[in-house]
């Protein structure tokens, strides 16, 4: 029997989870706990092993080492219809002969519940993601917002305890994606369930999650939410990654320091580094300047508009790069 949302301790629980295809080992012995009710996001490089930790979550992939724990139970050897997940592909997968209210109702027809059980059900399911109008059109008809919402209903119908989201958001266009992230937001938030969400954008997870948990080579490298992942990377890896960084010679060796806590001025005694303008980009309310250190580094500024064209700078310009000491977190990891 499932425990409520204030006895269990975890929705899941990786204990030294590995994952080995042959010789490679694509997931090396991780270990996450995330908490009830959470929005979590695995990210990462191509192949960093996010996506087989997912697939290890759905027991769409056997579990070479460790075990795995839904809502405090032990499922790594239960097959994924007894897990109590439900799984999003980035394709959405949907049936192209089905309208949206067969497809929303097509795990009920298999289980064997009744044509007006399901479809009642069903359009239940598609008025939670708005699409109760279109519940006679097939998915040839729709959008590719309105499909991915339709994949969402189909998965939800289930009331699954977690549920696994492998890059949802990757087919769609720039201003949809913003717009449908923060409707998966809502519904995560709404439902009360736990949402693991694999993406290799930044943004997307700093947006979505509260549980942020970077991968590199099948390894977890740091894990926490968006802000102190963002605010204190603990290696240069998770700095660059993230983006938004600088990583630059401290007094004790390697600190990063966020770009827009840099600026292009004269030191005045203070840590700083001296290059010249690699590049200019306007970004609207701001604008980037990379810096080259020599040596193979570089650096980047961000500056408000305003205050850019205030005192523009162009490519080949002398350039020293300032910043404040408080600003510099120390790295436990150095470059490589």
């Amino acid at each position: 029997m499932d425990q409520p949302l204030l006895a269990r301790r975890f929705d899941v629980e990786l204990v030294k989870v590995t994952k080995r295809y042959g010789q490679t080992v694509a997931v090396d012995g991780i270990s996450l706990r995330i908490p009830p009710a959470s929005y979590c996001c695995l990210l990462g490089p191509s192949g960093c092993g996010k996506t087989s930790t997912l697939r290890m979550i759905a027991g769409h992939e056997v579990i070479s080492d460790g075990d795995v724990l839904i809502h405090d139970q032990n499922v790594t050897d239960l097959p994924p219809r007894e897990r109590g997940t439900a799984m999003m592909f980035q394709s959405y997968a949907l049936f192209p002969h089905l309208s949206c209210l067969d497809n929303v109702a097509f795990s009920l027809k298999a289980k064997g519940v009744p044509k007006v059980q399901r479809h009642a059900k069903a359009r239940e399911y598609l008025a939670l993601v708005h699409l109760e109008k279109y519940a006679d059109r097939l998915p040839a008809q729709l959008s590719g917002g309105q499909q991915q919402r339709v994949a969402l209903a189909r998965s939800l119908i289930t009331e699954p305890r977690v549920l696994l989201l492998d890059e949802p958001l990757s087919a769609l266009d720039p201003f949809l994606r913003t717009k449908v992230r923060e409707e998966l937001k809502r519904f995560q938030r709404d439902l009360g369930i736990t949402f693991i969400h694999v993406t290799h954008s930044q943004d997307e997870a700093m947006a979505l999650a509260d549980l942020m948990v970077v991968m590199e080579d099948g390894h977890i490298r740091q894990a926490g939410p968006p802000r102190e992942v963002f605010e204190r990377p603990d290696s240069a890896f998770v700095a660059r990654f993230i983006g938004g960084h600088n990583i630059l010679a401290g007094p004790s060796g390697a600190v990063a320091v966020r770009a827009d806590r840099c600026r292009l001025g004269t030191p005045n005694g203070g840590p700083h580094a001296t290059g010249r303008v690699a590049a200019v980009e306007y970004q609207g309310t701001s604008v980037r300047v990379a810096v080259d250190l020599g040596q193979g580094e570089d650096a980047a500024v961000v500056v408000p508009d305003a205050a850019f064209f205030a005192g523009p700078v162009q490519p080949g310009d002398a350039a020293t790069l300032v910043w404040a000491e408080q600003d510099a977190h120390a790295l436990e990891q150095p470059p490589v």
